[in-house]
């Protein structure tokens, strides 16, 4: 007996780019701009079946971040990436492509997250891709939750890419367990899961492939920084051999001492844009 596979994904064809976003996790798996080399890397081991978290694109992380701020709380990164949203709308024009998918705590919830909230993605493929999260407190009570868009972006080689636009900023070092501050680019030399106090664009600088990605946010309070290097990338199953070697993870997110609180009917919006120039 296998698994359901996941249903096919809606797909973009303009003339300034394709791609698809699929209703589970209302997860974009791919753009690629007209002329340009794709942006978004999925594993090659993948899986594509119903209640299993895809590996790439921009996942939605949601009420919480890695393995939440109490024990136990699982899965991962929360429950909304793994359920099926409700495409709401989706409006075609000459240069892009828009969808909104929703989804409520009438269709997804959690004992560890047990609040009725609201939750809206705006995917906007076009020249750039604009994606926007907005959680809406729709209980009796505040709450608090944390959040991520946790990109994955091609590379050609992460030993040669580096990182512009976190010169001085403080972060976490999540492999380390320490504080520390940023001194020039970031490069990358092993396993890096960086956590950085920064709401700045940050560029990544790609020889290989010759190109810049631009990340901009907005209502997002960090950055973090992701690559799992070669042996632990060896330990997960759905990362293929040598994927390390071609994504990078850049991602906005409101996470640790950053998480929001929304007073109860109150809405935040937080977005991810991404931009490609010529080196």
């Amino acid at each position: 007996m296998t698994d359901a596979l996941l249903p096919p994904p809606h797909a973009v064809d303009t003339r300034t780019c394709s791609g698809e976003v699929h209703d589970q996790g209302a997860q974009v798996t791919r753009w690629v701009p007209t002329g340009a080399d794709p942006v978004l890397y999925v594993s090659t081991a993948v899986k594509l079946e119903a209640g299993a978290a895809i590996r790439g694109g921009v996942p939605v992380c949601w009420p919480w971040f890695g393995p939440g701020r109490a024990p136990g709380m699982t899965p991962a990164h929360g429950f909304v990436r793994t359920a099926t949203w409700d495409l709401v709308e989706r409006v075609d024009a000459d240069e892009a492509v828009t969808f909104t998918h929703r989804i409520t705590s009438e269709t997804a919830t959690s004992p560890h997250w047990p609040h009725s909230y609201s939750l809206e993605l705006r995917s906007r493929f076009g020249r750039r891709l604009e994606i926007a999260l907005t959680s809406t407190n729709t209980g009796d009570a505040p709450v608090d939750l944390e959040e991520a868009l946790h990109a994955y972006l091609v590379v050609g080689d992460i030993r040669q890419v580096t990182l512009d636009g976190l010169d001085g900023k403080a972060f976490f070092d999540k492999v380390a367990g320490t504080e520390r501050r940023q001194s020039g680019p970031v490069g990358f030399t092993g396993e890096t899961d960086a956590v950085f106090r920064t709401s700045e664009s940050v560029t990544v600088v790609d020889p290989v492939l010759g190109r810049r990605l631009v990340v901009s946010t907005d209502g997002a309070s960090n950055v973090v920084v992701w690559n799992p290097w070669a042996e632990k990338a060896a330990d997960v199953a759905d990362i293929g051999d040598d994927d390390w070697l071609r994504f990078v993870c850049v991602e906005g997110a409101n996470v640790f001492e950053n998480a929001v609180e929304l007073a109860r009917g109150e809405s935040r919006t937080m977005a991810y844009t991404i931009d490609v120039e010529d080196l």
